[in-house]
């Protein structure tokens, strides 16, 4: 089998292009040749997406029985569409991994994979969907974006040939993001540690892993669909994340739960300043039943833990990334709230 993977440098991509390799696959990845580094065993086609000379160069590489795309994140539906098109007449089906964003009601509602998307055209460009200055509903660009640039792909390979992967957090070796490696860090530094919520709060992560070996089992199958990647309701636990912080951390941290109404009444960024911690009703209420049906298995959130764990630890260095200084909270900030529960 040959596969192309658009990113395949790192998280995800790496993931998934090192998965084929040890499936006995032939693996091309094509990226910028800027973050990251490729497995060794791979063809690496460098270019940009947005570029048509490039594009035609990578077609010419091919063809490939599979396309599996992490590269997308920020990209118009438009690009999307065009890189798609130039693909198909040499791709046999195309894995697009997008996210729950994509969902109207997320993350207010609870969702299944039968759920209503946002709007977004295929053929919309970077600025559609974008809010208007002082707009305080909810923020619908990211979402109406990566809806596009689903439907971008279902317009250029039809939808028996569009696999549509939307995962929710993903955690695990190679993080780049930050939020389960913030934790661990705050949990190896010990003494009383805020926590937020209470602790049966269900939540669901999944392993990059575990998304990785999904993707490659959807680009052998013989059909399309779309599934939610994420992990079954109500196994996992915000409580039992971090008690797994602070067990393979191996510091003293003890765990402290502050409400909801308390964290919020502090200004407490939610999602990022406390990575994972999100009030809204739907935010961890999200069905995966046909994906499980279709074969993804989730591993338990404790391994994730601890393997994220022993690769920090083993050398293991994220790719440089924006997104990881917006994780945690500042050390004034927990104090605070720490002595308004009385500790």
């Amino acid at each position: 089998m040959r596969m192309l993977v658009l990113g395949g440098s790192w998280f995800l991509g790496r993931a998934i292009a090192e998965g084929a390799l040890r499936c006995g696959w032939e693996v091309s990845v094509f990226n910028r040749g800027r973050s990251g580094h490729a497995p060794t065993g791979v063809q690496t086609v460098l270019g940009d997406r947005t570029v048509a000379e490039d594009l035609g160069r990578l077609a010419g590489e091919g063809p490939w029985d599979a396309v599996v795309d992490t590269s997308a994140s920020e990209m118009a539906p438009r690009d999307v569409l065009a890189g798609a098109r130039v693909l198909e007449p040499v791709s046999g089906r195309y894995v697009y991994v997008s996210t729950v964003n994509a969902y109207r009601g997320w993350p207010t509602e609870p969702l299944t994979e039968e759920s209503e998307l946002l709007d977004g055209p295929p053929d919309a460009d970077v600025d559609y969907g974008r809010l208007p200055e002082g707009w305080d509903g909810p923020d619908w660009y990211y979402g109406r974006q990566k809806a596009g640039a689903e439907r971008a792909v279902s317009a250029a390979f039809g939808n028996d040939r569009t696999v549509i992967l939307r995962p929710g957090v993903i955690l695990g070796p190679g993080e780049y993001v930050g939020r389960l490696p913030w934790w661990l860090h705050r949990a190896s530094r010990g003494g009383q540690m805020l926590a937020p919520g209470v602790p049966e709060r269900s939540i669901q992560p999944i392993d990059v892993r575990d998304v990785a070996a999904f993707a490659l089992e959807q680009a052998g199958a013989s059909c399309g669909g779309a599934y939610n990647c994420v992990a079954p309701i109500g196994r996992e636990t915000m409580g039992g994340l971090l008690t797994a912080c602070v067990q393979v951390s191996g510091g003293d941290a003890q765990l402290v739960w502050a409400p909801d109404d308390l964290l919020v009444k502090h200004g407490v960024q939610q999602w990022t300043e406390l990575p994972l911690w999100r009030t809204h009703a739907g935010v961890w209420k999200i069905e995966s039943v046909r994906a499980q049906a279709a074969g993804l298995v989730c591993r338990p959130l404790a391994e994730t833990v601890a393997d994220t764990w022993a690769w920090l630890h083993g050398g293991g260095t994220p790719v440089d990334h924006p997104r990881w200084a917006e994780h945690g909270i500042a050390a004034e900030t927990e104090e605070a709230i720490l002595s308004a529960l009385g500790q």
